[in-house]
């Protein structure tokens, strides 16, 4: 991984080793960065203000190696990245203005295509993890993560019967308690259906009596033009002497005719003259007709204009434009909706037992979930256990109890109300007995801060096993660890990374001792600029290293000495 103007790291390469990498150095040297970088390979919000002062923008690259058919390396191939030998290259880019770049496999993506590679690539257990775990609604989702199908088959189930329980539920409550306006709504829709049935309107009818309406009313005057109209085209026979069109067009007709063999373009224009005349003849004949046909009834428009304004009467109140048209509309959704209110009684008696059918549906599928999740919480307390053995811890004992949660406004199931809710209705509660005889309480009040830190530990170690993912990176889990104890950290973390790439970072020399590879952190200042870099130890300088992590500083005979035991040892281990 490199990283370029990202908070002190001014330009660095984190090279993590396959097996156990300690990440170390001095307190605000910059391990956070480290963690902050791969963050942000994974998916992470851009913060503007982790771009170095001076700089445009903090970039992070990263080279992740894939085994074939790797679920991560198909997801970004689909969005067209092209893997380099078996590696995946990431890289995201961060301005000072606050915007983000990601790219994956030299195709540009969008930044959430990372968060969703980040759930096949990489676990990342810290110091937030630690915090969340200690709320029981976290460790019923840690304990559900753990057991696998066994609990997310049934738990599957269960939630969709509680969801249609809910929806049930919701529908029957509304048509119960809204029962009256309900009732008024039922009656309005029977007033206005019997109102629109009354009138009987039918579809576009109110613009064919309007067109109607204006021509009975303007009768005479259209009578008047029509005769006129026909009288310049076809002649007044009041009037043999009058000159109309269609004399005037035959006469031209006649005089091309009598010339039109000798020139085939006047003949064509003889031709037009002709058809003009047959044209002016049709339409003679027409007005003709328009004009007989025309009836002047007054009682007729007395009857169209009667109809208008019934119609009117009801456009206005149920016409969404005021046309018959979306009265219409109105009607067939009145019925409808007045056809689901009329039918109240029978939809709340067949909600009713559906309702109670899904009760009882719930409360067995509750049961499966709960009997799981018992099965699952004995597995799981065992191997945080056997894991706190491990970590020098060999008489603690974990348990998990898993209740049904009790609530005055549950469900009644065997004489006890049970609140049931969208995970089913336990309560999972992680207990800590850190010695015989002692009683098991809640992780929280029964352990000290490093029984707390190596129960955390051991809790991560065990859901890292249920992890499908090839790389964990703990930040600072061992906080609040010393001695013997710190000692066990180290080797239980080294026994993880047989089977799984770990990166620590960590405080405690103890635990970097048994990493098979430890990169130092290091903050430079030359009078004006502070900057970061990583560098990777080896022989004498992961001696001195661990010397300053053992005394303070790096040049103590005594502190070399223990440094040089501890690495002795961490190579026995292995």
């Amino acid at each position: 991984m490199r990283i370029r103007s990202l908070g002190v790291i001014d330009d660095a390469v984190v090279e993590l080793s396959p097996g156990f990498t300690a990440v170390t150095g001095e307190t605000g040297a910059g391990k956070t960065m480290v963690v902050t970088s791969l963050g942000l390979l994974l998916g992470g919000r851009a913060d503007p203000a982790l771009v170095r002062i001076g700089a445009k923008a903090a970039v992070v690259e990263g080279r992740i190696v894939l085994r074939p058919g790797a679920p991560a390396a198909v997801r970004a191939e689909e969005a067209g990245a092209e893997l380099d030998d078996g590696a995946l290259l990431i890289s995201r880019t961060v301005s000072a203005e606050g915007r983000s770049r990601a790219h994956v496999g030299g195709r540009s993506v969008p930044v959430g295509l990372l968060g969703e590679l980040a759930d096949d690539l990489v676990a990342v257990h810290g110091q937030t993890d630690q915090q969340g775990l200690l709320r029981p609604a976290r460790q019923r989702q840690a304990l559900d993560r753990y057991a696998g199908d066994a609990v997310a088959v049934p738990l599957e189930k269960y939630g969709s019967a509680y969801r249609r329980l809910r929806s049930v539920a919701v529908e029957l409550e509304e048509i119960t308690t809204r029962a009256r306006e309900r009732a008024q709504e039922a009656d309005l829709l029977r007033f206005g259906l019997d109102e629109i049935a009354g009138v009987e309107p039918v579809a576009g009818e109110d613009t064919e009596l309007a067109a109607e309406a204006e021509r009975l009313g303007h009768a005479e005057s259209l009578a008047s033009a029509a005769q006129l109209a026909h009288g310049a085209l076809a002649g007044n026979p009041e009037d043999p002497e009058a000159i109309d069109a269609n004399m005037l067009v035959a006469g031209a007709h006649r005089a091309l005719e009598s010339v039109r063999s000798h020139d085939p373009a006047l003949g064509a224009l003889a031709e037009r003259i002709g058809e003009l005349g047959i044209l002016l003849s049709d339409v003679a004949g027409e007005l003709a007709g328009y004009a007989d046909d025309l009836d002047a009834d007054p009682l007729r428009l007395a009857a169209v204009e009667e109809r208008r304004a019934a119609l009117t009467q009801v456009t206005r109140k149920y016409g969404s434009d005021g046309t018959v048209d979306s009265v219409l509309e109105w009607a067939e959704q009145g019925a409808a909706r007045l056809l689901e209110l009329d039918g109240d009684d029978e939809r709340i008696t067949e909600l009713t037992v559906e309702r109670d059918g899904l009760r009882s549906e719930l409360s067995l599928l509750a049961q499966a979930l709960t009997d799981a999740r018992v099965e699952a919480a004995t597995r799981f307390a065992s191997a945080v256990t056997e894991e706190l053995a491990s970590l020098a811890m060999p008489h603690a004992r974990v348990t998990i109890d898993v209740r049904q949660a009790e609530d005055a406004d549950g469900v009644e199931v065997g004489g006890r109300p049970v609140a049931y809710g969208p995970s089913g209705a336990d309560e999972v509660e992680l207990l800590l007995a850190p010695h015989p005889g002692a009683q098991p309480r809640p992780i929280a009040k029964g352990a000290s801060g490093g029984e707390l830190s190596r129960v955390m530990l051991a809790v991560e170690v065990v859901f890292a096993g249920s992890d499908p993912v090839p790389t964990y990176l703990f930040d600072e889990v061992d906080a609040g660890v010393g001695g013997k104890a710190a000692v066990e950290v180290g080797r239980r973390l080294a026994k993880l990374a047989k089977s799984a790439q770990v990166v620590v970072v960590t405080h405690l020399p103890q635990v970097a001792a048994f990493a098979d590879r430890q990169l130092l952190v290091e903050k430079t200042n030359d009078g004006s600029v502070t900057r970061s870099g990583v560098t990777v130890l080896e022989g004498e300088a992961r001696i001195r290293e661990l010397s300053r992590m053992l005394a303070g500083h790096e040049d103590s005979v005594s502190a070399r000495a223990h440094a040089e035991e501890l690495l002795a040892a961490a190579r026995a281990d292995a």
